[in-house]
């Protein structure tokens, strides 16, 4: 599990109880070890994409420190430790949290300093970033909002009619770089109910490959049975590839079915595909954008 930046902070520091020059990305590698962090653990990002959640928390708890004047930059990329951590060390906490760090002014004018109207908000605010960073609240703010719309572009789908949903199929390949064009796609997509499949798309533009697609608009969950038909509408076209895209779901024996046969079929549930229409801005539009920016310590000279 990837700890929190305020569980990072103390063994952070302790790294620097040796009175040497320390840089973040070998603090990174320590940590990693510290806390026993998986290579999925370690390269998981934020729903931004921009950083990864680990590095996000590690570069909080290094803020932190610093603010509290416990931590301070010798020169370009790198910390030492300053008296006031020393002192802390000697006695130190079993946890360094935001709270224990506002007995420090530097730290408690730092948090303070976020201007909002409403004095209530600002408590709730200050509050929720004791235990979480600025980071994580976007990225909760982030999935509450995808998951809504999820919902909604799922209701939607299910409303259309299936020509509507053939097409809506046909955009989001080619959009997601099969196909070739919208025409090309479209010429071969709409052969309906041929023996069990419900189109073919070129795997590339040039066409060297093709894929088998099975689209359903359904309310309950796919088969084994299903799957089943699909697979041996691919073994008789002596095909290698196919897709099958429901707005439902999979029922457990459809995963253990398509893992042990040798074709490679591509299940696509309903939730993953509103998913990838929202990566590829099918049916959606953008009503805001946010950039997030830090220091770019290359900029400055070093010391």
């Amino acid at each position: 599990m990837i700890p929190d930046f305020q569980t990072i902070m103390l063994p952070f520091l302790k790294y620097f109880g040796d009175k040497k020059e320390h840089s973040i990305p070998e603090l990174r590698e320590k940590l990693v070890i510290e806390f026993n962090l998986s290579k999925e653990e370690r390269t998981q990002f934020l729903s931004s994409g921009g950083q990864t959640i680990f590095n996000n928390r590690v570069g909080w708890a290094r803020t932190y420190l610093k603010k509290a004047g416990l931590l301070e930059f010798i020169r370009k990329g790198y910390l030492s430790i300053t008296e006031r951590g020393l002192e802390l060390l000697r006695n130190p906490p079993d946890k360094i949290s935001t709270k224990f760090l506002k007995q420090y002014p530097g730290f408690l004018e730092f948090i303070k300093s976020t201007k909002i109207v409403d004095t209530d908000v600002t408590k709730y605010i200050e509050k929720i970033l004791e235990v979480k960073t600025p980071e994580d609240l976007i990225e909760a703010g982030y999935q509450k909002l995808d998951k809504g719309l999820v919902t909604d572009l799922l209701e939607h789908i299910k409303k259309c009619t299936p020509g509507f949903f053939e097409s809506l199929v046909v955009e989001l390949l080619v959009k997601m770089g099969y196909g070739g064009s919208i025409e090309d796609a479209g010429r071969v997509i709409g052969r309906i109910g041929d023996e069990g499949v419900d189109g073919i798309i070129k795997e590339d533009k040039l066409g060297l490959d093709v894929i088998y697609l099975q689209a359903k608009k359904w309310e309950g969950p796919v088969s084994r049975a299903e799957l089943q038909k699909f697979a041996g509408a691919l073994l008789g076209k002596k095909a290698k590839k196919g897709v099958f895209i429901t707005t439902s779901g999979f029922s457990k024996s459809t995963y253990e079915f398509v893992s042990k046969i040798e074709n490679k079929i591509v299940l696509i549930d309903g939730e993953q595909l509103a998913h990838l229409m929202i990566e590829y801005g099918i049916g959606v539009s953008k009503i805001s954008s946010y950039e997030i920016k830090k220091l770019n310590s290359n900029y400055f000279p070093e010391e």
